[in-house]
Order: C-alpha cells, then structure tokens, then sequence
C-alpha cells in the first residue's frame, strides 16, 4: 500500500477541516481527490507531506509513518501545492538546479523522468518563472516534484486557472508518469477529470463521500436523468423545481439536468407542463449520469 489514511480529523479553531477520513492508495495508482473549495482537500494533502499533525487518526506514505518518519517521506515524496511556489525570480534552470541540489542530486541524473515535460519548457531555461504563462508554470512545478526520483507525488490541484489545452497534456502527462511506476495522489475541483483517475474519493465539508472507480460510481446512480432547455433559463429553473414530482434540479452548462421522484415518469408531461408555464423551444431528453451528478446525490 502506498498510501494509507485511517480516522484522520483536522480542526482549526472552530472549523472542521477533515473530518473522520480514511483511504488508502495502491502503489503506481492514480487516485484522485475530488471536491469543492473548502472541502479538505489541501489539508490533506498537507497532513500527508508532514506540514500539519492530525489532530486525530493515523498515515503512512510509501511505508513511513506521517509523525514518526517525516524525514523519509519527505525524501521520498514529490509536493506540488494549488499555488505556483517557485522562485519567481529564479529561472526555469535555476529553479530546477536548486531542487536537485537540496535532495542531492542533478538534473542529468534523472533527465529521463522529467524529459517528456522539460523539453516543452527547455526553450525557455533562462526565463525567470514569474515571466512564464500558466501551463508553463505548471510544467516547471512538475519538473521540480520529480526531480529527485520520488515513490509518490502528491498534486493539490494542478490544473486550477489552466486553459483546457494545457490541461489535457497535463493529464497526458500524469498518465506517462504512472506507467514509469509511480503513485499520484491528485486533487482537482473539476469533475470532468475525475473519470481520468482509476479511483477517486468524492469529499465535501471534511468528510468522504464515496470511494469507488468512476465507473462504478456513475453505475450506482439511482435515477435517470434528463436535460432540459427552454429559452429562459432561469425561469426554467424555477418552473423544474415548482413541479410537483420534481427530485433533483441544477443547471448543467447549457441545460439544466432533472431527475424525477417517479420510476414511470412521462417526459412528455414535463413538457405539456412546462408549455402551460409559457415556456418557449422546450426541449426534454435522456443523458448520461456523470460524476458531478453523483456528486450533487450525495452531497445533498
């Protein structure tokens, strides 16, 4: 086991951080964290690379203890927190230079870990990080997590403020960056990249919700669900949630998504109903459950 979390909670002050959470992570799996701002994520995250102590409850990662063997993890772990934290003022090879140096060893050393990400960045070596663009920033934390070789590499949202085209090469990566064996603990707020880890733990206010494959997860949704699209969204909204058999309504892009209380329910009352509301270009059809709609299940 590469990472095993039991009872974990985190207070501060008033404030319940995390809350009675437990989880463990195979070794060269990719498992994703996945929740709202505020639901625990980075904290976490911090407890697992020995920046906070529990409060209660125990963790182990890559087979040292969170308390008692901080020194080790933190050799033989890769951080890279939701916000850039390089050297601004440093450039890329700079930047990179100092992180071999403190774990004693060198770029050359392990070039080839880093290779398929360092030579989107290389051109640009001796431009200081704070001059680069997001995903290039990205890039460079990457670079800097993997430097020295580590069993496991802890991601607190990595993609937060990237355009979507740096963020599916950022998955690109993580998915070459497995096959070479090692564990990635990631944490986004995005649902859409949950279905790119082979596990995730669903977590809201502190507390995991659900831990399964995505797959399953999406599988054991108890409703089926509907888009809905009329010319007034708002209005829709309201008119969905004044229905009488209505269970669940919450926009989704461009629709809004509707589950029903019934297991025989008629789409075509929906419409006529929707219709005598003076609703314009009303349209109703089946779609398929993702993990946001999951998500909303179980957080309800």
């Amino acid at each position: 086991m590469s990472i095993s979390v039991q009872h974990i909670s985190k207070s501060f002050k008033k404030v319940t951080a995390v809350n009675d959470v437990s989880f463990e992570v195979n070794e060269g799996e990719l498992f994703g964290l996945i929740g709202p701002d505020g639901a625990g994520k980075t904290t976490i995250f911090r407890i697992l690379t020995t920046l906070f102590f529990a409060d209660k409850g125990t963790a182990t990662v890559a087979g040292f203890d969170v308390v008692a063997d901080y020194k080790e993890i933190r050799n033989n772990v890769g951080y890279m927190p939701g916000k850039f934290s390089l050297y601004q003022d440093l450039t890329v090879k700079e930047n990179l230079d100092f992180f071999a140096t403190i774990f004693g060893t060198t770029i050359e050393e392990n070039y080839d870990l880093i290779k398929d990400i360092y030579i989107q960045i290389e051109p640009f070596k001796k431009r200081r990080a704070g001059a680069l663009s997001g995903g290039m920033k990205q890039k460079l934390a990457l670079s800097c997590a993997l430097i020295h070789k580590p069993k496991v590499l802890f991601l607190d949202e990595p993609t937060t403020g990237v355009d979507p085209v740096s963020r599916k090469e950022f998955w690109e990566m993580l998915k070459r960056l497995q096959q070479k064996g090692i564990t990635i603990l990631v944490s986004t707020p995005y649902m859409d990249e949950a279905e790119l880890c082979d596990r995730i733990a669903l977590i809201q206010h502190g507390k995991i919700l659900q831990i399964d494959t995505p797959q399953e997860i999406i599988k054991h949704y108890p409703k089926k669900i509907y888009d809905v699209r009329a010319d007034n969204m708002y209005r829709l909204i309201e008119s969905l949630k004044s229905f009488e058999h209505h269970y669940s309504v919450y926009p989704f892009g461009e629709f809004v998504h509707y589950t029903d209380k019934r297991e025989d329910f008629n789409p075509q009352e929906l419409q006529q109903y929707l219709a005598a509301n003076d609703h314009q270009n009303i349209k109703i059809e089946i779609t398929k459950t993702t993990i946001e709609d999951t998500f909303m299940e179980l957080a309800k």
